[in-house]
């Protein structure tokens, strides 16, 4: 079961950035090529997930190297407005909530 959900602001624990859940996967769905030329290797067999990183990149990331966010503020990248309706108390949302 993945920890994070689609909107969750994150912080990498190792790289030391912010970004916003795009996508989770229950584990590594990326090819064997990109897995093998990714500098860290963590186990495949865990939840990863498609990260809009804030400053305008991308990424695919274990769980383990991921923690909450707790600054409170937003993402800075162009598909965050594309994705996401809302910016409420740390978290994005793709809809208006009820």
């Amino acid at each position: 079961m993945v920890q994070y959900q689609v909107g969750q602001v994150i912080h990498h624990k190792r790289y030391n950035y912010r970004g916003v859940i795009a996508k989770a996967d229950r584990e590594c769905g990326a090819p064997d090529e990109w897995y093998i030329n990714n500098q860290t290797q963590p186990d495949r067999d865990q939840p990863w997930y498609h990260v809009l990183v804030h400053g305008g990149s991308e990424t695919y990331v274990a769980e383990e190297n991921l923690e909450l966010d707790r600054s409170g503020d937003e993402v800075a990248h162009p598909y965050v407005r594309r994705m996401f309706a809302l910016f409420i108390k740390g978290r994005y949302h793709r809809f208006c909530p009820n």
